[in-house]
C-alpha cells in the first residue's frame, strides 16, 4: 500500500480522502462485510470484486495487495453512495432474506431497470429495486 492510501491515524480517513471521517469509517465497515472474490490474472497477478457490487473491481500482485485494494474501491464506492443519498448494496451475508415481492413491468421498464442496477453497481434489478424501495420506505 502506498504512503498515499495508509489511512490518517487521526482522522480515521485516507489521507487523501475527500470525505468526512465518519462518513467514510461508514462506509469501510459496509465494504468490509462484503464478499470478496478474488481470482488469479496473468497480466497483473489477482484480480478482485465483491459480489454485492460486481462492477467495482482492483487488482494487486498479490492476494493480500488485491484484497486491499479492492476493499478501499468497495469503500470509495460505498462513500460516494451515501454521500448522494443512495443505499448501498447490503452485504450478502447479512440477514437472509426469505419473503418474496413480485412485480410485473414492460420489457421496456425491465431493460431501464437493468441498465439503471448495471450502471450503478448493483448485482442486478432485485438489489437495485430493493435499495431504492428501502431508500424510499426509511
Amino acid at each position: 500500500m502506498s504512503a498515499k492510501s495508509r489511512k490518517n491515524s487521526d482522522s480515521g480517513k485516507k489521507a487523501d480522502s475527500p470525505f468526512d471521517a465518519a462518513l467514510w469509517k461508514q462506509s469501510a465497515e459496509i465494504a468490509h462485510g462484503y464478499r470478496l472474490m478474488i481470482q488469479k490474472d496473468p497480466d497483473v497477478g489477482y484480480f478482485g470484486r465483491a459480489l454485492e457490487m460486481p462492477m467495482v473491481m482492483a487488482d494487486g500482485s498479490t492476494i493480500a495487495r488485491c484484497a486491499a485494494s479492492t476493499l478501499e474501491a468497495l469503500t470509495l464506492a460505498v462513500a460516494t453512495m451515501l454521500e448522494q443519498g443512495e443505499s448501498p448494496p447490503q452485504p450478502a451475508t447479512s440477514e437472509k432474506r426469505s419473503a418474496q415481492i413480485n412485480i410485473r413491468v414492460t420489457a421496456e421498464e425491465k431493460l431501464r431497470l437493468e441498465e439503471a442496477a448495471q450502471r450503478l453497481g448493483y448485482r442486478g434489478i432485485s438489489d437495485y429495486v430493493r435499495a431504492a424501495a428501502m431508500k424510499e420506505a426509511g
